[in-house]
């Protein structure tokens, strides 16, 4: 950051680069006022209404609600990806996408201007894929400016800002950034908008749409599992524009020009030594380490920052690299450790098995079985490809493809030896909540359910990169509660071909003082201990959030919170002056459900596990809810309100009340029907809610941007699950959704006193 605020050419161009984004913006946005606006002609060629597309059409709805949910799930995977910064507040691309979309569909009645969309787009490709070095130094800078604030823990943030200014340039781009990403959707929005209001049967128009968007959430999952890069998921997403505006020709050829460009750009490769992979889960960038011209390791990277690397310690490799292993002999390397305190253990599993070094560990060290755990697919690919040891090919390996708490939490196995091998994510498992994939499985609840696989007489190790004093200190005191007996814990260095990180070892005391017999291991253990320790709250299942010291919402958090709210609010009055005030009923009503959405998401990965497939499904399963909710309408929409509300009152009472423990049955297919009917079913009645309402409205298009306006609102307000724990979230729903019902009540009472005064 230091070169940034201390190199005026740098500077520069950070102002340049804001200013640029910020006078984008702001004129594309004329082209919606009623003052003459700036642009060509060319501008005013790919100016287009719905009926110059056709008119309403239900295929029509349905191919532009796909691309919307496709490009949103692009943008949130693409730019979490590439600006670091983002990655630590990934629900803050899709609230941009919300907060777009609701403009779209509060401007629905307005000509669309595709140059709203394709400007954007082809700006943020070229920001992130330019060959410039000082450009890619401000996009990597971003989190340090920001900093992380005093009580949240991200890798390469220091706790509090460096300084206010460099705060406030962090914003300077981060703000300008998400505007231009909330403008891409802008466009698409007032087709749907449209689309919606014309349609003669509004419900079932309002279906098409769910059901659309749940394809389009499919078609991405898709393309993420057959590890396809950003600029395949570009090039379908041109397709279907294209094939959106297919009858207006100048923005056809227009579309496919720009997606096009886009393309190619982004087929540019990022490092001229590394090679780029799109896992599932992040963006990783593989390098090799060359030595005499062969091969020695490969190092990984995600989102630019380290993550994993292979290393060779089998004999043969230490034999050949004496220099290397004098100082520091292959026993005393990281990998190896957990051995010097059971040696040859018969069963042995490895939490976060990555490319395999603990795999391989564990097999050079007489294990009899390994039970090897990982999330990520293409991390195991590699692993499997690459790794100088095959472990994965190994007999005595058995590979289970899941998350690390959703094994512990279901498994019915045993082991000798269980192993946390630096479970650190970098990155969160869904879009729709904060939380990481790692934040289950650091907790009270998972370390005890973890400890009843230990075999007696075993033992559990704990593996984390920690340069922070209360995360040592919270791993100490999970170690803690969990074996009731302070745990042995030491240090040990990263070297070329190691790495460090702190252990936390418990389980059978009376292994723990025969290893300790041995001088030189006490020695070892002895010489790398003393790091400095504080106290820090223990994370439990409804408060997961390892990375932050105490509750409280991050000072980071507050900040963007803050610069989003001014966004929207700069927006807000641009459009409410000519389409009307915003509708507060709908717009409570989607705040209401963004929170719904996310504790779900939150509770149901807890249940099945913290992963694309589960978090798919989960919000798969939650459109589908939609959709019923729909079907009832249609056979019943007579069916007053104040039920409706009761049962979703009524619903959210009992999820809150249960207690999660209660959903963990032996049987997935009766712990995924009693989830859901407790979890989810909130949804359900909050769909009948929403669609009466709707219908109430006309299918009016400012109802529908006002409800995604709360959408927004409710992707902020999550961030008090960080202060209050996952729960609040049930709490503050059911007091928006109060709100929700006395808005409408208002709403009644008013249209009725201007019918009486009528009369």
């Amino acid at each position: 950051m230091d070169k940034i605020t201390h190199s005026p050419g740098l500077l520069a161009l950070l102002f340049v680069v804001s200013g640029f984004l910020i006078g984008l913006v702001y004129r594309l946005f004329t082209l919606y006022q009623d003052r003459p606006s700036w642009g060509a002609k060319w501008v005013r060629a790919v100016e287009i209404s719905p009926e110059e597309l056709g008119g309403f059409g239900y295929w029509h709805l349905a191919l532009v609600s796909l691309l919307v949910l496709f490009l949103e799930m692009l943008m949130i995977r693409w730019i979490s990806s590439e600006i670091r910064i983002f990655a630590y507040f990934k629900n803050l691309v899709l609230v941009a996408c919300f907060l777009g979309f609701g403009l779209g569909c509060y401007l629905c009645r307005r000509r669309v201007q595709i140059i709203a969309m394709i400007a954007p787009i082809l700006v943020l490709t070229i920001i992130l894929k330019t060959p410039l070095s000082p450009l890619r130094q401000i996009v990597a800078a971003l989190p340090q400016m920001l900093g992380g604030g005093t009580e949240v823990r991200i890798w390469g943030v220091p706790s509090l800002p460096t300084s206010w200014p460099g705060t406030l340039l962090a914003l300077a781009v981060m703000v300008p950034l998400f505007a231009v990403i909330a403008m891409i959707f802008v466009p698409t929005g007032q087709l749907v908008g449209w689309y919606l209001e014309n349609a003669s049967n509004g419900v079932t128009a309002y279906s098409v749409n769910v059901l659309a968007s749940l394809a389009g959430i499919a078609c991405y999952t898709l393309l993420c599992f057959l590890y396809q890069p950003p600029a395949v998921w570009m090039l379908i997403a041109g397709a279907l524009s294209v094939l959106a505006f297919w009858r207006k020709p100048q923005a056809r050829w227009i579309l496919g020009a720009c997606f096009l460009a886009c393309v190619l750009l982004l087929g540019v490769r990022d490092h001229r030594h590394a090679r780029t992979y799109w896992s599932p889960y992040q963006k990783l960038d593989l390098r090799p380490t060359y030595e005499n011209d062969r091969i020695a390791a490969y190092t990984l990277n995600t989102n630019d920052s380290w993550y994993q690397q292979i290393v060779d310690l089998s004999p043969e490799f230490v034999q050949a690299h004496p220099d290397e292993f004098q100082e520091r002999p292959a026993q005393w390397r990281a990998y190896n450790l957990p051995y010097q305190f059971y040696p040859a253990p018969a069963s042995v599993l490895v939490l976060g098995s990555g490319m395999g070094n603990d795999v391989a560990a564990a097999l050079r060290n007489g294990a009899g079985r390994v039970v090897a755990v990982e999330i990520d697919p293409l991390i195991l690919k590699l692993g499997r490809d690459l790794h100088f040891e095959h472990p994965y090919q190994s007999p005595r390996t058995q590979v289970v493809l899941d998350d690390a708490r959703s094994y512990i939490q279901n498994s019915k196995d045993n082991f000798d030896l269980i192993v946390f091998s630096l479970l650190d994510s970098h990155t969160t498992a869904s879009y729709f909540s904060n939380i990481r994939i790692d934040n289950f499985v650091y907790t009270r609840e998972a370390l005890e359910r973890a400890r009843r696989l230990l075999r007696p007489g075993g033992l559990f190790v704990v593996k984390f990169q920690v340069d922070n004093p209360w995360v040592v200190g919270r791993l100490y005191a999970l170690m803690k509660a969990t074996f009731s007996e302070d745990p042995v814990q030491f240090q040990t260095d990263t070297g070329r071909y190691d790495t460090g990180g702190r252990f936390f070892i418990g389980g059978s005391h009376q292994r723990i003082d025969q290893a300790m017999s041995n001088t030189a291991l006490a020695a070892f253990v002895h010489a790398h201990s003393g790091i400095a320790m504080e106290p820090a709250r223990v994370t439990i299942d409804d408060w997961p959030y390892f990375y932050q010291h105490e509750p409280g919402v991050p000072i980071s958090v507050i900040l963007v919170s803050v610069a989003v709210l001014l966004t929207f609010g700069w927006f807000l009055r641009q459009t409410s002056r000519a389409e009307g005030r915003v509708d507060f009923h709908f717009l409570l009503l989607g705040a209401g459900f963004m929170l719904l959405e996310a504790q779900i998401v939150s509770r149901m990965a807890l249940l099945f596990g913290t992963t694309w497939v589960v978090n798919s499904i989960v919000v798969s399963g939650l459109l589908c809810l939609i959709v019923s909710a729909n079907l009832v309408y249609q056979r019943f929409p007579k069916v007053p309100l104040r039920w409706a509300y009761a049962c979703l009152f009524l619903s959210l009472s009992v999820s809150f009340v249960v207690p999660l423990e209660k959903f963990f049955f032996e049987s997935f297919a009766l712990r995924a029907l009693v989830s859901t009917i407790v979890l989810c079913l909130p949804v359900f009645f909050a769909g009948i809610v929403f669609v009466s309402s709707f219908a109430e409205a006309h299918f009016h298009g400012r109802a529908l941007g006002s409800n995604l306006f709360g959408s927004l609102a409710g992707g902020l307000l999550e961030s008090l699950s960080l202060w209050f724990g996952l729960k609040s979230l049930i709490v503050l729903a059911a007091l928006i959704y109060t709100g929700s019902a006395f808005a409408l009540f208002r709403h009644t009472q008013a249209g009725t006193s201007r019918a009486g005064e009528t009369i």
